[in-house]
């Protein structure tokens, strides 16, 4: 017999009027409630792109622009080179994000299914390099890239992004979970390892891999410090580090409407992409 399950209200009280007006009243309030906290910065940004110069500097701020200027939008696309910039982030996130999925899924699924020598000592050193600070190694990967010769080269992003060992221990628990009786009907199919990497583990992985794509390229997409160090080339630098550089002679208005623009992305891919990465993050709670 299954024990009953406990909830914050009971049953019996939402089986009354006054329970159930009670819990939806506060249930919408509270929905409501972090509904603006989490909308309104993304309103503030969007409409503070659409207000005069004047009108963003006023003290106290308006809720609402006055008139609405949409041509910053306009300003950002051109005087920020906004284009140029966006294709070098994409290039940059899509480089990396590929090069992070092929050797991250190799490696988790080496360690996890083909069982090498030594393969847990070598997890825990992967695992170890979590403990230290992304600032400890910025010296040393600018070093490695400047003797390569990749400065000002997308390889100096793609190279470093591989080294994720957060991504590759995801993958490894999410193999882990994997029936072993699924991938021996395979083998005995006659099925070699990378026959059934590819045609059994992945299909299974589809979830996994898309939270893991979404990290790899939020990562990308958002980092500062490392593109602006090893693009000096301004036509090169991503739009992270451009909005920075360019902002110095660059209206307020003109420079709110261009980190709109350059939120878009993340946000259109996070909307359509939710659903996988909802149910990656089940998924890999989830024993197989």
């Amino acid at each position: 017999m299954s024990a009953a399950t406990r909830t914050l209200v009971s049953p019996a009280t939402l089986a009354r009027p006054r329970g159930r007006a009670v819990y939806w009243t506060v249930f919408t309030a509270v929905v409501v409630l972090f509904a603006v906290a989490f909308l309104f910065p993304v309103y503030w940004m969007v409409t503070g792109a659409a207000k005069s110069p004047d009108e963003v500097a006023q003290t106290p701020p308006t809720l609402v622009p006055k008139q609405w200027h949409l041509d910053g939008y306009t300003d950002a696309w051109d005087l920020m080179q906004l284009p140029t910039h966006l294709w070098n982030t994409v290039v940059q996130a899509t480089g990396a994000w590929a090069f992070q999925l092929v050797f991250c899924t190799a490696a988790a699924y080496a360690l996890s299914k083909l069982k090498p020598v030594f393969g847990k000592v070598i997890l825990g050193g992967i695992l170890a390099t979590l403990m230290v600070p992304a600032q400890a190694l910025v010296v040393p990967k600018y070093l490695t890239v400047a003797d390569l010769g990749l400065l000002n080269d997308p390889l100096a992003i793609w190279l470093p992004a591989v080294a994720n060992a957060f991504n590759l221990y995801l993958l490894k628990r999410f193999f882990d979970q994997i029936p072993r009786d699924v991938l021996e009907a395979a083998e005995i199919d006659g099925a070699g390892k990378l026959r059934v990497l590819w045609s059994v583990v992945l299909p299974m992985s589809r979830p996994v891999l898309g939270v893991v794509s979404i990290f790899a390229l939020v990562a990308v997409w958002q980092d500062f410090l490392w593109p602006l160090m090893v693009f000096s080339d301004t036509d090169k630098q991503p739009i992270s580090v451009a909005l920075v550089q360019l902002s110095q002679n660059i209206q307020l208005t003109v420079l709110i409407a261009a980190m709109v623009i350059a939120s878009i992305p993340m946000v259109a891919l996070f909307l359509v992409f939710q659903r996988h990465i909802i149910a990656g993050i089940s998924a890999g709670g989830t024993k197989g």
